[in-house]
């Protein structure tokens, strides 16, 4: 196209605007359906139409995004009622029609009805209740451009703050759904202790917000303290009321169950006090020497030993002793046990109402004191701790002999029993008896027997007459009918109750010189005293070897009498040859010759012949 043709043509286009701007301006009044509201007044007038409406065709959402930019970013963003399902789709005017006048409500809509969940932005709680005008208000509103709007809904955060006023002064969060919800600003249900930096357990459970976040006034307004709260020990919020003894770490000792439950008992160490805990007093539970729980109040506990001397055991133990060794008790025992003694063999058993003596003095004290050593012990009586070896051997009605009669302290072997005390007994001792040892009668077995032992010769003693003595002469075995007991050997028998009355050399002579056994196995056992012949040749042995024998038997008795074996009692003249004359003085044995008879020299009394010749030369 030329350059004049062109310039041409823009002139004619330029009077065609003209003109129809003339025309439109004229005709206004005619075209227009109605005023418009009050928000789009100022689009009003032919030249404004484009503004909003595309010619030839209906109003555009595009034309009205063009002015409501503040929508259109929602839009863009997927957020807001109008990009919700409900509006999505729709034509702007189907809910916003125009030139219906000036005071026609463009934005209209029941309030009671409105899902606010479409929004994006769902009431809860308290929020349902609360009014439109409650949270939609220009103070409210961020943006300058939203807030310059005569009527909006618009330019509304969702965050808390954005509506509420921030009663933790930014201490905390600015998330407040973190830990309120919208039922009510208190309390706050959502918060978990357990996620801060203080976990509660036991009792801090119990305790009300305000007993630990106080409240005060911080820029003009109450304020309650949530952040900045020192919990590293528990003297930040608790007053110590051991008053720093016990240091900082309360755990040691307490719980946040209750404060009165001691927990320290493993764990505490009790050498930070003056009392250092050793043996048994490791195991002792601390309630058994310290008032605790309600029996006492925390500035008072563990202070039970103040001013009171602890070092000494009768501070805390009843002394079982009675003082009868003094109080300093660790001369004896130990904390590891009260029953085992530190030196027992030093210890004073004087001091107690029993002396040791003899051989108590070595014997291990958990023989008698079997159970507690300080359990009292009869001890009056031997019986009391020793058994009675002579199993009730004394016992007699009304009188129980205790061993201290015969015994003492130096052994039990020995015996301080004595003769005189025998000789009040039911068998005084008498001869012989009294060097006897007391063990031969009284320890015949294995058991010692003094009871129901007899008082008999007999009982003792075996019958060493046993069938060799007529029973007349001792009736019951009573051998005191002959012998003595200085020595038994030694006879007191008359021997005239026999037979055979002794006379001469035969009073002084030995029982056994006659009485003897049949031999010597015999004789180990007993000796005869019955069967015993009376001729002399029974005992003694014939020096004339049968020269006067008579029917075989010798009569010694014509010749001999018991005094001397000098034939005392032959008569010379009695015989075959008298003496007279010079025989009379002649000495026997001039006449009567000794001859050898049978290997042994017997002299010859018996003489055949008398002739002179026969002795004389």
């Amino acid at each position: 196209m030329k350059r004049g043709q062109s310039i041409q043509m823009i002139f004619l286009q330029r009077i065609l605007i003209i003109v129809l701007g003339i025309t439109i301006q004229i005709g206004s009044a005619q075209i227009s359906p109605g005023d418009l509201t009050k928000a789009h007044a100022k689009l009003e007038g032919m030249t404004n139409c484009t503004k909003c409406h595309v010619l030839g065709d209906k109003v555009s959402n595009d034309k009205c995004l063009e002015c409501h930019k503040e929508i259109k970013n929602r839009i863009s963003q997927d957020k807001g009622f109008h990009a919700s399902t409900e509006v999505e789709g729709k034509d702007c005017f189907t809910c916003h029609s125009e030139h219906h006048g000036r005071n026609f409500e463009i934005v209209r809509f029941d309030i009671q009805k409105f899902d606010h969940q479409k929004t994006g932005y769902k009431l809860t709680g308290a929020h349902i209740k609360q009014e439109c005008s409650a949270c939609h208000q220009d103070e409210n509103i961020e943006s300058a451009e939203i807030k310059s709007k005569e009527y909006t809904y618009l330019g509304l955060k969702t965050n808390c703050n954005s509506c509420h006023e921030d009663v933790h002064q930014n201490t905390l969060s600015t998330d407040c759904a973190a830990c309120h919800n919208t039922e009510a600003f208190k309390p706050a249900p959502l918060f978990d202790h357990n996620q801060s930096e203080f976990p509660l357990k036991g009792k801090h459970k119990e305790e009300d917000c305000i007993s630990c976040h106080t409240t005060t006034f911080v820029n003009g307004a109450l304020f309650q303290q949530f952040k900045g709260i020192q919990h590293a020990s528990c003297a930040s919020c608790h007053t110590d009321p051991h008053e720093g003894a016990f240091g900082q770490k309360c755990k040691d000792c307490h719980s946040e169950e209750s404060f009165n439950a001691f927990v320290g008992k493993s764990s505490f160490n009790h050498t930070l006090t003056q009392f250092p805990l050793i043996g048994k007093h490791k195991k002792v539970d601390c309630a058994s020497c310290h008032q605790m729980g309600d029996k006492t109040t925390a500035d008072r506990i563990f202070k039970d030993y103040t001013d009171r001397d602890f070092h000494n055991c009768i501070t805390c133990h009843k002394d079982v002793h009675e003082t009868k060794f003094g109080t300093d008790c660790r001369q004896c025992h130990t904390e590891e046990s009260f029953q085992k003694l530190v030196t027992p063999d030093k210890f004073q058993h004087n001091l107690t109402g029993y002396v040791l003596e003899g051989k108590h003095e070595t014997v291990d004290c958990r023989k008698c004191h079997i159970n507690k050593a300080t359990d009292p012990l009869p001890h009056d009586r031997c019986g009391d701790c020793h058994k009675d070896f002579h199993e009730g051997q004394f016992v007699r009605v009304n009188s129980t002999p205790d061993c201290k009669d015969c015994h003492t302290l130096a052994g039990f072997a020995e015996s301080s029993y004595t003769i005189e005390q025998h000789q009040e007994s039911a068998f005084p001792l008498a001869g012989a008896h009294q060097a006897t040892p007391c063990f031969a009668c009284h320890k015949k077995d294995e058991q010692w027997v003094f009871s129901n032992i007899g008082n008999r010769c007999i009982d003792c003693h075996a019958d060493a007459h046993e069938g060799g003595l007529n029973e007349k002469y001792y009736p019951q075995k009573s051998c005191d009918q002959c012998h003595l007991p200085d020595s038994w050997a030694q006879v007191k028998f008359d021997h005239r109750q026999t037979e055979f009355e002794l006379s001469g050399k035969h009073e002084v002579i030995q029982c056994t010189s006659c009485h003897k056994a049949e031999n010597e196995v015999a004789a180990k056992r007993n000796i005869l005293f019955t069967g015993l012949q009376q001729e002399c040749v029974t005992c003694h042995q014939d020096q004339h070897r049968g020269q006067f024998d008579e029917e075989g038997i010798t009569s010694c008795v014509k010749c001999h009498g018991t005094d001397q074996w000098k034939p005392s009692q032959f008569d010379h003249n009695t015989a075959r040859f008298k003496l007279d004359g010079a025989h009379i003085n002649v000495a026997c044995g001039k006449c009567h010759k000794a001859e050898m008879v049978e290997d042994k020299m017997v002299v010859q009394y018996r003489m055949e012949h008398f002739e002179c010749i026969d002795c004389h030369l």
